[in-house]
């Protein structure tokens, strides 16, 4: 990206050296107390996953967590799951989604930014970091979440979901007073970052948002994430950024390949890592 004539090398290294900084805090890279949740990813099925599951949700019943020591390899690319990080996506696809929202920046794409399931909210919080970092004043920041965790699939309606248990995870459900604590934590809670609260088929069809440059659809299941497509595609400014953070999942993969096909999209997916991928809506 090119650096603003008005902007200094020393300023310009300052602001590459607080995004580096605030990526490493926000996945708790090199933190030597952090450790990784034990918890039973769906593609993972195991013997030992299983006791695993068993003995955290006993833990959890008693107010107590299970956790392993962090492994810096899959803590680097966003495949465990953090006990006090504010995000477990990862460095991979922090570095990614800085990418997207400076690229944007840079070619002057119009449209705020959102991110649909926040768990702890440290996407959406490197987001406004980012805007802080280029002096970005005319932006906003939508932070989408029920802040209760994942619906119960209605398989009715979408038999993809069908066996989904996220629903049953409590450690998926973080509320908005803690969400919002996260933000003020980094000096970020202000007017640029704005909270919808609830399921996503309520909130993301009436959501006063008119033009997007970034959307980053992090929904697990199929149901939450064609709602996210359906609710806010058509908002997405040409050159604008689409990032799916659940693709490796089978359900959400197929909501998206779905939508894609109905709606002709023809621009490539990017494989970020081996669990997200992007595109770009071309100009």
């Amino acid at each position: 990206m090119t650096t603003p004539a008005n902007v200094t090398p020393e300023i310009d290294a300052v602001r590459v050296q607080y995004l580096q900084l605030l990526k490493r805090i926000l996945t708790r890279t090199d933190f030597p107390t952090s450790h990784s949740l034990v918890h039973l990813r769906p593609w993972r099925l195991a013997p030992r996953h299983l006791v695993f599951s068993m003995m955290q949700r006993y833990l959890l019943s008693r107010g107590y967590y299970l956790v392993v020591k962090r492994n810096d390899a899959l803590r680097a690319k966003g495949d465990d799951w953090p006990s006090d990080a504010e995000t477990m996506a990862g460095m991979a696809r922090l570095d990614s989604l800085q990418s997207c929202v400076e690229t944007v920046i840079a070619d002057g794409v119009p449209g705020d930014f959102i991110e649909t399931g926040v768990w702890r909210g440290g996407a959406s919080i490197f987001m406004r970091g980012v805007l802080s970092a280029y002096g970005v004043t005319d932006r906003t920041v939508w932070v989408a979440d029920s802040f209760e965790g994942l619906p119960a699939p209605d398989v009715e309606k979408y038999s993809a979901d069908a066996g989904a248990r996220f629903h049953k995870d409590k450690q998926l459900a973080v509320s908005l007073d803690d969400v919002k604590s996260n933000f003020a934590r980094y000096q970020l809670l202000d007017d640029q970052v704005r909270f919808l609260v609830g399921w996503f088929k309520d909130t993301l069809p009436i959501a006063p948002i008119e033009t997007l440059a970034v959307m980053r659809l992090d929904g697990d299941m199929y149901e939450s994430t064609i709602d996210a497509l359906g609710a806010l595609y058509d908002k997405l400014s040409p050159g604008g950024f689409v990032i799916v953070d659940d693709y490796s999942i089978a359900s959400c993969r197929e909501a998206v390949d779905e939508f894609r096909l109905s709606r002709s999209i023809t621009e490539p997916l990017e494989t970020i890592d081996r669990n997200a991928v992007l595109w770009r809506l071309s100009s």
